[in-house]
């Protein structure tokens, strides 16, 4: 869910504020969790496309999420990941995979990825060539260098540090403009941090007390 809850925050600073179609290349549990915080920023979708490489994978996708989703007018099954992918103003990828499965064609102006599962080194989802195209991203940048979505095309001296503009943090504090205009493309590599762990863990433990569920463990 903090995952998820950090693909909504890219989200909301980064992608275009008329965003109604997103396409999900991977139909997991990151994937779930990724369409519920866009759906908090949006409200309303009008097409959310489903693919993942089993027919039986994006049928229970949409047959689990479907009902909680009731503002989303469209939810379907994709037969391929170009399917998924274009035309869509938000593309969520999160796969395992170790090569990339969203190419460079199928991508037009506009369009916000988050990136999410790309997690290890040698791992990446996309296309290097659009990264030379994108406003980059990153949560951390030490972290994602290594095993982020950027971390091959960097290996690779497709791109270097300076095609990153800079972190989440600095676009949500202002330091940094976020989206400029409605043609820029824009990428968020998410690797996960520490302090989001923490505000997650303060909001159960605060639910906990309201509840009065939980028990109090004395730790010598």
């Amino acid at each position: 869910m903090r995952t998820g809850a950090a693909g909504g925050v890219a989200a909301k600073y980064l992608a275009r504020k008329d965003s109604e179609v997103v396409g999900l290349v991977g139909a997991g549990a990151q994937a779930r969790t990724q369409l519920a915080a866009l759906l908090s920023i949006y409200r309303e979708l009008e097409e959310v496309r489903v693919w993942s490489r089993t027919a039986t994978t994006r049928e229970a996708y949409i047959d689990e999420m479907k009902p909680d989703c009731p503002n989303v007018a469209k939810m379907v099954a994709v037969e391929s990941a170009e399917d998924a992918v274009k035309d869509a103003d938000i593309v969520v990828t999160t796969t395992p995979s170790r090569k990339p499965i969203v190419l460079n064609d199928w991508v037009g102006k506009g369009t916000h990825f988050n990136c999410i599962g790309a997690d290890a080194p040698g791992k990446q989802e996309l296309d290097p060539a659009i990264l030379t195209r994108a406003k980059i991203i990153v949560d951390d940048w030490e972290q994602a260098s290594h095993s982020g979505e950027i971390n091959v095309p960097l290996s690779k001296k497709i791109i270097t540090r300076q095609n990153i503009w800079g972190n989440i943090g600095e676009v949500v504090a202002q330091a940094k403009p976020a989206r400029t205009s409605i043609d820029e493309i824009t990428i968020f590599t998410s690797t996960g941090l520490a302090v989001q762990d923490a505000a997650t863990a303060e909001l159960a433990y605060k639910r906990a007390l309201t509840k009065r569920i939980g028990r109090f463990v004395d730790i010598v």
